[in-house]
Parts: C-alpha cells; structure tokens; sequence
C-alpha cells in the first residue's frame, strides 16, 4: 500500500476543462491502493452543502469558504482531498490557501476556452451566450490565469490517463 500525506489539490480550470473527469479518475486510482481520498466536486457541493448560493462574488466567496472548510475537516483525518471548483479569480484562490494552509496545492488545468466550449456537453456556454446564465465564468464573468499554481496540467494535449498519472506523480513527490 502507497503511503501520501494528507493534501488538498484544488484544481481550477474554466467549465468543461477537464477538472471533475480528472477528480473522479485519481479518485478511483487512490481508492485502489487503499489511500483514503474524497474528490469535493462543485457542481455535487452546489446541490448540497452549497445548496441557495448562486455566483455574485458574495456567493462565490462563501461557495469557496464552505468546500476549504470541508477540505480542511477531511485533511486532518488523513484525507488526499481532490477539490475540483472553477474558483475564478486568484483572491478566492488565495482565501482557500490561507484556510487550507500548507496542505493547499493548486492545481491549474488550462484548457483554452474555445476547447472548453466545445465540450459543453450540458450546453451552459450557449446559454450563458444567450443571456440565460449571469456571471458564468469565461463568458459574462472574468477567469484570472492563477498566479501562485503548484503544478499544471495541459488537458488539452495530452489524455485523461497522462494527466492523472501526473497528479499521482506529484502527490508522490510531496509525500517524500
């Protein structure tokens, strides 16, 4: 059995870039040699424990508070937490660095919005195009590049498969 140290990857990246298929995919990676892990997904969380929040800065700010605190909370029992949230800008960024401390790795998965957009399987794009979703990030809402981010992965080029055999690689690494 693989031994990592507690640790929190918080991936940021535009919707439809990659973050939750890479989440679930460590996830099931980690669960299979018996490290305990919990992917905090934010489109799951706005179901549940973010239920009401919508995306005024307000919200976003409490939505980003919320998923660190319980990132935190999973981290102290031994946890590798796999956070995948948008988290726009580099001050909501920065909030869950300073709740989350030294345990907070972020995790940038840059993916251009053009190939984001096309992988709009739930069509929120066109939507947020046509005025049906306000402050939806990269169209109507500002997405700042992060300027502290730990490791990076190119979803673009490069297969699910790579990017998670990277993660795992500098998850590894931390916990040397």
């Amino acid at each position: 059995m693989s031994v990592f140290k507690p640790t929190v990857l918080w991936m940021t990246g535009l919707s439809g870039a990659g973050k939750s298929t890479i989440a679930y995919s460590l996830e099931k990676k980690l669960q299979s040699e018996g490290i305990l892990c919990e992917v905090l997904d934010g489109d799951v969380l706005r179901n549940g424990v973010n239920a009401g929040l919508g995306f005024s800065e307000t919200d976003r700010k409490e939505n980003i508070r919320r998923t660190a605190e319980t990132a935190k909370i999973l981290v102290q029992n031994n946890f590798v937490v796999i956070c995948s949230l948008i988290t726009p800008t580099n001050d909501l960024r920065d909030s869950a660095r300073k709740i989350l401390g030294d345990k907070f790795k972020l995790i940038h998965i840059s993916t251009p919005f053009e190939i984001c957009k096309k992988r709009d399987v739930k069509g929120l794009y066109k939507k947020a195009e046509n005025g049906e979703i306000p402050h939806f990030t990269g169209v109507s809402a500002l997405f700042d590049i992060p300027n502290k981010s730990d490791f990076e992965i190119n979803a673009q080029n490069e297969s699910e498969t790579v990017s998670v055999d990277k993660l795992y690689a500098f998850l590894r690494e931390l916990s040397k």
